[in-house]
């Protein structure tokens, strides 16, 4: 659970953004969709560089150690954004916090898969999923109920009304800074968890990792595990990451196809549903406040969804929830975009985006971790998740920045049938190349791929 912190706040700075934009828009006078875009999507460029991080020090320093300094930037980020001044400023914190949320995102996963056992593993992974729904959730919450504070702000407040009144001058401040608490907490709680225990193996810091499987499964376990760790790295440059090996043609094949599914859980367009909630449903013909509402029932169907996931994941396997996933918001896509088409706005939206948003709750969402903590060989796991969550952050950034320009361009309907488009293109691409690794030790996969 303190691991899947990690996870937890960076759905809240991940979601925050969303409830903010139509007070601090006001606020630094932000009108142009070029600048629209760059105050949604700078934290992205900071989770780029969290994500590369990651590349070369998770597996030299240890996912304990970055996770400890994500928690300090996220504490850092909350106070700075919700004190900035000029938009230079909101976005610099922006982007400190979208470090931490790289970091994290990246090695939450994967301390948690490194750690569990094989047969709960995808549902401790999806744990962590949870915790950034419910991170999701808090967030809308927290904008909803900050956005009833300003009694006094029409429903239909103008531009120039947001930015002269108090919401425009101080709510967005508090939805940023609500996070300082969890924040502090996960930085002071990760000094009191164990470092990953195949970690501490690859290290050569054998008897710490048995002292941490000991605590896990007993003694039985510890020896189990602690051999089938030594049998799957080689005794030559345990400690050292060989990055020529991610050019091994086995290794590049299972990179390919985390690279794929990264940029097909970000331009499988959910993430504009979120992020851009407020202009959706404004489009759609609600007023503000019932925008904000409408925005706390996604995160509540988020948070609800991945609970499919805990109770199916290791039943049904990965492969056949994903397939599940791209098709049916496929459909749904289709559907979307043409009640834009006729124009038929209000509640029929809502309901097929809460749809759209549920099945990408419990698939998309989840599963890219899950598939992505176990696909990569033990001595460049750390590297190999880590370029991958780089593939992420680069779609996340591609389709938040360029969303406003492409919406106008495309219009409303357009803009979804894309989305359903690539949906179809992810869903063959996966059934095609996409290995099933369920019930399996990390170490049986390897074995297995390696044979490949």
């Amino acid at each position: 659970m303190t691991a899947a912190l990690g996870g937890f706040l960076f759905g809240y700075d991940w979601v925050v953004i969303g409830g903010a934009k139509p007070f601090y828009e006001p606020f630094f006078n932000i009108t142009n969709p070029s600048e629209q875009g760059w105050g949604t999507s700078s934290a992205l460029i900071g989770c780029m560089i969290g994500a590369t991080i990651c590349i070369f020090l998770s597996d030299r320093l240890g996912r304990k150690k970055l996770l400890t300094f994500s928690g300090f930037l996220f504490s850092l980020s909350a106070i700075g954004t919700a004190m900035a001044d000029t938009f230079w400023w909101f976005n610099f914190y922006r982007i400190v916090g979208g470090l931490a949320m790289g970091i994290a995102l990246n090695l939450s996963p994967l301390y948690i898969a490194e750690l569990a056992p094989p047969e709960k593993r995808g549902m401790f992974v999806t744990i962590n999923q949870l915790m950034v729904m419910i991170g999701v959730l808090l967030a809308q919450i927290v904008n909803w109920q900050i956005s009833l504070i300003d009694k006094s702000l029409p429903d239909n407040a103008t531009f120039e009304v947001l930015a002269a009144s108090w919401s425009g001058k101080f709510a967005w401040r508090y939805m940023f800074a609500a996070e300082f608490v969890p924040a502090f907490l996960f930085f002071i709680l990760m000094f009191f968890v164990p470092e990953s225990a195949r970690w501490l193996v690859k290290n050569n810091e054998v008897d710490k990792a048995k002292q941490v499987l000991k605590k896990i499964g007993g003694d039985f376990y510890a020896e189990i595990s602690i051999n089938e760790i030594k049998e799957t790295i080689s005794k030559e440059n345990l400690a050292k990451v060989n990055f020529k090996e991610l050019l091994n043609k086995n290794v590049l094949h299972f990179l390919f196809i985390g690279i794929f599914l990264a940029f097909l859980q970000q331009w499988s367009g959910v993430n504009v549903i979120i992020y851009y909630a407020a202009d959706i449903f404004q489009a759609a013909g609600y007023t503000l406040k019932q925008m904000m509402l409408n925005i706390v029932v996604i995160g509540s169907v988020m948070v609800l969804s991945v609970f499919i996931t805990i109770l199916t994941v290791d039943k049904f396997g990965r492969k056949r929830l994903l397939l599940l996933g791209t098709s049916s918001m496929a459909i749904l896509y289709i559907f979307i975009g043409l009640t834009f088409y006729f124009e038929q706005g209000g509640f029929v939206i809502v309901l097929l985006v809460l749809a759209n948003v549920m099945f990408y709750s419990f698939t998309l969402a989840p599963l890219l971790w899950v598939v992505l903590s176990e696909i990569f060989p033990t001595k460049i796991r750390g590297a190999a998740m880590s370029i991958a969550a780089l593939a992420h952050w680069i779609g996340n950034f591609t389709l938040t920045f360029s969303f406003p320009v492409i919406k106008e361009s495309l219009g409303w309907a357009n803009n979804f049938w894309l989305y359903g488009l690539i949906c179809v293109v992810g869903f063959i691409v996966l059934k095609l190349v996409l290995p099933e690794t369920k019930g399996k030790s990390l170490e049986q996969i390897e074995k297995q791929f390696s044979r490949k």
